[in-house]
Order: structure tokens, then sequence, then C-alpha cells
């Protein structure tokens, strides 16, 4: 069955300050959103909100996945439900290895009893790992400790492919990545579109949109989706800019304040 993300009315606050102003999305599987705007707009506190971020407290909406309530829900139980969030700013975490890490996520997805063989394991992350380009020693390593800004985006969509997630939002996955990281990790996003997967894409460049073809893009102004279209919407704003969406919608502040 296709999955359903539905996002009706969510407000969201910071440290008593609202970024999230009545944000609405509807998505299914096999469909690719794209959400665009200037710094300041809301885009990655919507990220962090539908995860389950702490410093965010969701004060009004629903979010549902695949009809469940996903505010209801922990975060490890938004993650097991299926939701994956590719972060902007990925975390380092020592003395736990990438593959220790990425075995214990997969297997807390599964039945007890149903948990993945090392065997198993080992070569799925080394045949994905190679997909990415990336170095086997990474398997080994302290996780994010140490990699590059292109590494540590690559090793989110690794994550990504071995959990094989319901709804996957990327916040920003294309900053700070040279062309060709860039390549590899939109092929490795382009792997994963099947009809029961939905991709939210949170970016500023339309760079990003040659290489992972959106099926709807999003303008996000003021906390919310102020304009809606094609792939040719963000072609435009590459082209002109956000003045003249601001102009046609009488938008003279687009920001909601400074996102943390």
């Amino acid at each position: 069955m296709a999955a359903e993300f539905v996002i009706e009315g969510l407000k969201a606050t910071i440290e008593g300050k609202e970024i999230l102003k009545g944000f609405n999305l509807q998505m299914k599987g096999g469909e690719v959103h794209a959400i665009m705007g200037p710094n300041g707009t809301g885009k990655s506190t919507l990220a962090s909100s539908l995860m389950g971020h702490p410093k965010y407290e969701v004060t009004e909406g629903t979010v549902t996945l695949e009809g469940e309530d996903v505010l209801e829900m922990s975060v490890d139980e938004r993650a097991r439900a299926g939701l994956f969030l590719a972060m902007q700013y990925p975390s380092e975490i020592a003395g736990v290895t990438n593959s220790d890490f990425l075995r214990s996520a997969i297997n807390a997805r599964r039945e007890e009893g149903s948990e993945i063989s090392l065997i198993k394991f080992i070569r799925q992350m080394e045949g994905k790992m190679k997909d990415l380009e990336m170095n086997p020693e990474f398997m080994h390593r302290y996780l994010n400790e140490g990699f590059s800004g292109g590494e540590k985006k690559r090793n989110e969509i690794l994550q990504m492919l071995l959990l094989e997630p319901k709804i996957v939002i990327l916040d920003e996955i294309d900053s700070g990545l040279d062309i060709d990281a860039l390549r590899v990790v939109a092929q490795g996003v382009n792997a994963m579109r099947s009809e029961d997967r939905g991709f939210l894409v949170i970016t500023h460049y339309q760079r990003l949109l040659n290489y992972i073809k959106p099926d709807f893009v999003h303008i996000m102004m003021q906390g919310r989706i102020v304009k809606s279209g094609g792939p040719e919407l963000a072609e435009r704003l590459e082209a002109d800019g956000y003045e003249w969406v601001k102009e046609e919608l009488g938008i003279e502040d687009e920001t909601v304040g400074q996102e943390a």
C-alpha cells in the first residue's frame, strides 16, 4: 500500500516563538515534493518538528502517516513507523561504529526473532557503500566522527538505503556538496524512488532538483506554504529569485525570525 503522509494546520514554536504558522501538505507514495524558500521561513523547523525534536513544541495541527497519529509517537516510534530524516547537520557519536549503529537501527524496526544476520547485514552495507562510492573503512569508523560534510551526507543516504523508510525527509542534503558528491547522493535517492515511498526534499537550490526530479514544488514563507506548482516553479525561482512571489502575494517580510 502506498504510504500517505498528511500534515494539516501544523503550528510549532521554539522558546515560545511561533515558527510554523499553519503548515499544510499532503503527499503519497511515489511522489517527490520539494520545499523551497529563503532562510528563516521555517523549513528546518518543519523537518525537526515532524521527527519530534524536543526543542520544538507543536501547538496545533495534525500529522498522520497511513492514518496513524504521528504527533502521539515518540521519536523512535516515528522511525519505526517509517519516517526518516536525513539531517542537514548530522551528529557525531564517539564510541559507536557506523556498522553497529546501522545494524541496531535496522533491528529496532524488526520483530523480535527476525533480526538481520551479521553476514547479511555486512553484505548489504558493503553493497550500498559501493553504490555511494564510500570508503569501506567507514563501516568501522565512529558514527560521523571526523567525517567531512560530504561524507556525513553520504552516510545519511546510506542510512536511508538500509532502513528503507516509507517517508523520507531530506533537510538541505545538498548543502556543502560538490557536484560529484551531489550526483552520487542524488543517485542514492533516485534508486529508492518507488510507488510505496514518498520524499520531502527541502532545498535552497534548483541544482539538486536537476538530479532529483520533483513532482511538486512548494514555496515556503512565513512558516507555511504560500505557493505550489510543478518543476517549472523551481526553475523560475532559480532565474528570478523570490521577490516576484512576495509581490504577487503581497508579502513584505517572508521570514518568521531566525531559525535555530
